[in-house]
């Protein structure tokens, strides 16, 4: 669902005229029936960085937060994940079934909604 509805809602920014914004989906923990389409104006994400000596506009690269839920659950289980096969399979794609097959989240935002 994710997939069509990023597709979906970047249709309808052009259709409005929208150029220049990335076609964004909120609140994905939830059902999808609550997530919420948005665009993202390309030019809000752009720094400036030095690159071969001339500053350039580019988007910054988004680094593992080692502080974050999902990265303090994969240190904590390191040792054993080193040791053991410990697989999470998701599974084909479903389009129909029970919900927790066909919408189940990623466990990143597993970990992050973890506890809220």
């Amino acid at each position: 669902d994710y997939c069509y509805a990023l597709g979906y809602n970047a249709a309808q920014l052009v259709k409005c005229g929208a150029t220049g914004y990335m076609s964004s989906i909120r609140n994905l923990s939830k059902p999808s029936i609550q997530w919420i389409a948005g665009g993202i104006p390309i030019t809000m994400m752009m720094n400036i960085e030095r690159r071969h000596g001339e500053d350039k506009p580019v988007i910054r690269k988004a680094l593992v937060d080692l502080n974050g839920k999902p990265f303090q659950e994969f240190a904590k289980n390191r040792a054993k994940w080193a040791k053991e096969t410990c697989y999470v399979y998701p599974g084909p794609i479903q389009y129909f079934g029970p919900d927790e097959v066909c919408n189940a989240t990623s466990r990143t935002l597993y970990y992050e909604q973890k506890g809220k």
